[in-house]
């Protein structure tokens, strides 16, 4: 029994005439964080797009969210159906002050627990509880991706999409995407993420898929990935 709560079946996609993902099938369960990993270009954001029908146009296959087929649908149908999509370039408006930032979203899904809140988010960010009245253009990179998380939760998603939540961090910052990352989990948010920096991909995924141009090369948990150093020296050019 097929018990995934979003799936991609045989789905092929593309920008226009060029098509960059090639019968891409794979599934994400309930509680589950699953991470999308690969070298830039994979095909890593061009699967977030085509899950929330942003920008890419699918050509062949299903994108399955419960017994909804996504493709064809407007990106307003999808995020009211319980997927939302905090994107790599974060989309905050800086001049607004985080609180203004939080009430830009309207809630379009309302869990029978009673959802997410401003206060609930504040509990779970007490760096924004504490910025709450500062513009989100003076946070820094982690608290503005915070900030985007914390957007994304007040639509009280099923599905939570993280595309590069690492990305443009310093090191020392870059931890707090995996303690955020964790403590949704904790929050029994289901998560794909599509992530470069393995080192968070290790503390912080149930399973991956590994693209190579447009194509899953391999899927399993990271135990069973860092099991064969050749799959990394191959697809992701690691010595």
């Amino acid at each position: 029994m097929d018990t995934s709560l979003l799936s991609l079946e045989g789905v092929c996609a593309g920008y226009r005439e060029s098509e960059v993902l090639h019968d891409v099938s794979l599934t994400l369960t309930a509680d589950e964080v699953v991470c999308l990993i690969g070298r830039n270009g994979a095909g890593k954001t061009s699967i977030m797009r085509a899950i929330v029908q942003e920008l890419v146009a699918v050509t062949a296959g299903r994108i399955r969210f419960g017994d909804t087929n996504l493709v064809g649908l407007a990106s307003d149908r999808i995020v009211r159906l319980g997927i939302a999509l905090v994107p790599e370039n974060r989309r905050i408006f800086p001049s607004l002050t985080v609180r203004e930032n939080l009430l830009v979203p309207r809630p379009v899904r309302a869990p029978a627990d009673g959802g997410w809140t401003t206060e609930r988010i504040y509990d779970l960010f007490p760096q924004l509880a504490e910025r709450r009245r500062n513009p989100a253009g003076v946070l820094s990179g982690g608290e503005q991706q915070m900030l985007s998380i914390a957007r994304a939760l007040l639509l009280n998603p099923t599905v939570l999409l993280l595309d590069e939540p690492h990305e443009g961090l310093a090191p020392v910052v870059a931890d707090t995407v995996v303690e955020t990352i964790n403590m949704l989990k904790a929050q029994h948010v289901s998560m794909l993420v599509a992530e470069q920096a393995i080192h968070v991909v290790d503390a912080c995924a149930d399973r991956l898929y590994l693209l190579d141009r447009g194509r899953v090369a391999f899927t399993g948990t990271p135990a069973a990935f860092h099991a064969d150093p050749e799959i990394a020296r191959k697809y992701l050019m690691v010595m």
